[in-house]
């Protein structure tokens, strides 16, 4: 194991020397061989190829810059304040690694961008404050949204309340807010358990929640949106359509089955038994039952007015089947696999109603899902 820490700490040591100012700067990556010439001369400050380095890796790093700057600065692209303040980031980064070194700093007369910083963060900031307010007075749920992503942009450069208060009104005004009607049981049907139906509707809500993957289209129940004072851009109802709960079917198919068997046995003597033959008989009923329960929701979306959005109708389909089998007649006709298949499903009692209705939320619920996020993934 010691052997093992030794190889890798040399091969560390190999791999960070082969990283030289030297090789930084034959290469044109002056930023770096003022990094690494500056760490070298910290730890040792008389250096001569590191101050050699230094000196004139410097000069051509800001003039690298600064050139980048007097292009940029002749640009009409909007976001060159961001490019032009990329660039004054990096000569800062300079200044501030030469200030780490005192043997660094008397060499080079470094220069503090500090300033320049800042104003090319304002001027940044204030380009996506003025499309921010452009969006805005658009008046649309998507110009909100490009608005709210202009001020997101603006923070990166000045964080304040004022444009903090400023994104979140855009976020508000983008936001489709969708009221969820109860659902409603459009065909009458009784059901067993209006527990389960309040369940179901309780997972539909955590999904439209927790689940939709957009954070501009928010859902709330009537009491969520009377509490917060808000009115719906958009009302979505669901109502539980046909319910059918099925009986079971039987398909019975009968077959003869027949053997020979010893009926008597006559004893002449010891060593002298006779058999006699006879045929006996049975009739095997096998029946397969099956039992197919359906349930349909339909939904409808529509704006406050009354107008369609959209509607849809889920399916959701239980299907229960068993098979098992029955004979009349004498049991000594039947085979051992006769007798395996009469054995087979003792208990064969159909699902209860509510094991039916929560197979049949689980689909439906499943589809709607899906769709639900699907439809509200295009806004």
């Amino acid at each position: 194991m010691t052997k093992l820490y030794a190889l890798l700490f040399a091969s560390a040591f190999f791999f960070s020397a082969c990283k030289t100012a030297s090789k930084s700067y034959d290469k044109g990556d002056y930023d770096e061989a003022v990094e690494l010439s500056v760490k070298k001369l910290q730890k040792n400050s008389s250096d001569a190829e590191s101050k050699d380095i230094l000196k004139s890796a410097y000069v051509f790093a800001v003039n690298r810059h600064e050139d980048a700057i007097r292009n940029l600065s002749t640009s009409n692209n909007d976001n060159r304040y961001e490019a032009i303040l990329n660039e004054y980031n990096e000569l800062q980064d300079l200044y501030n690694a030469v200030q780490q070194s005192p043997a660094a700093a008397a060499l080079v007369n470094a220069r503090n961008y500090s300033d320049y910083v800042q104003t090319y963060r304002d001027k940044a900031a204030d380009v996506h404050l003025a499309a921010a307010e452009r969006w805005m007075s658009e008046g649309t749920k998507q110009a909100a949204r490009n608005g709210y992503y202009e001020f997101v942009r603006a923070l990166r450069f000045r964080d304040n309340a004022v444009i903090r208060a400023k994104r979140d009104e855009a976020y508000n005004a983008a936001v489709i807010k969708i009221l969820i009607v109860p659902i409603q049981n459009y065909r009458g049907y009784n059901y067993s358990s209006s527990y389960q139906l309040q369940q179901f509707q309780n997972e539909v809500m955590r999904t439209l929640a927790f689940n939709m993957n957009d954070n501009f289209v928010k859902f709330y129940s009537e009491w969520d949106m009377q509490g917060a004072r808000i009115e719906p851009d958009q009302i979505l109802e669901m109502n539980l359509g046909r319910i059918r709960i099925g009986q079971p079917y039987d398909q019975s198919s009968r077959r003869e089955v027949s053997k020979q068997v010893v009926v008597k046995e006559i004893v002449y003597k010891k060593d002298s038994v006779v058999k006699e033959y006879g045929t006996v008989r049975a009739t095997i009923t096998s029946t397969k039952r099956l039992l197919v329960s359906e349930g349909d929701l339909y939904l409808f979306l529509r704006d406050p007015s009354g107008r369609i959005l959209w509607t849809d109708r889920f399916t959701g389909e239980h299907r229960w089947q068993t098979e098992f089998a029955t004979y009349t007649g004498d049991e000594r006709a039947l085979s051992e696999s006769d007798k395996a298949l009469l054995n087979k499903n003792k208990h064969y009692d159909p699902p209860r109603e509510e094991e039916i209705m929560a197979e049949l939320y689980r689909q439906i619920q499943t589809d709607l899902s899906n769709r639900l996020r699907n439809y509200f993934s295009r806004f």
